[in-house]
C-alpha cells in the first residue's frame, strides 16, 4: 500500500554532452557581450541601477547621444500636445 500524501520524486539524470570541448557549462546562456557591461551584474538598489547606467553613459557610446535625444524628446512633446489639442499660439506673440 503506497502512502498518497507523499508526491512522487522526480528522477535525476547526468548527462553529459558528447562532442562539447569548450569552457563552462553549455547550458548557460549568456549574451556575448555581458561580461563588458556593468548593468548586467546583480546589484541592488535603484541607487545602484541608475548610477551604473550613468556610467556606462559617460564611458562609452555616442558622442552625439544627448543631441539625438533631446530631439527625439522635443518631437514626441510637440507630438502629444498635438494631440492633446495644446493651443501652441500662447508662445508666439501674435
Amino acid at each position: 500500500m503506497r502512502n498518497f500524501l507523499r508526491l512522487r520524486k522526480n528522477r535525476s539524470f547526468d548527462y553529459k554532452p558528447r562532442f562539447y570541448k569548450g569552457e563552462g557549462s553549455p547550458y548557460k546562456i549568456e549574451h556575448k557581450l555581458d561580461k563588458f557591461r556593468t548593468t548586467t551584474q546583480n546589484q541592488k538598489g535603484l541607487k545602484n541601477k541608475f548610477s551604473n547606467a550613468f556610467e556606462d553613459l559617460k564611458t562609452e557610446g555616442d558622442r552625439h547621444l544627448k543631441t539625438r535625444f533631446l530631439i527625439v524628446l522635443g518631437v514626441l512633446i510637440l507630438i502629444f500636445l498635438y494631440i492633446i489639442d495644446f493651443d501652441l499660439s500662447i508662445f508666439f506673440g501674435s
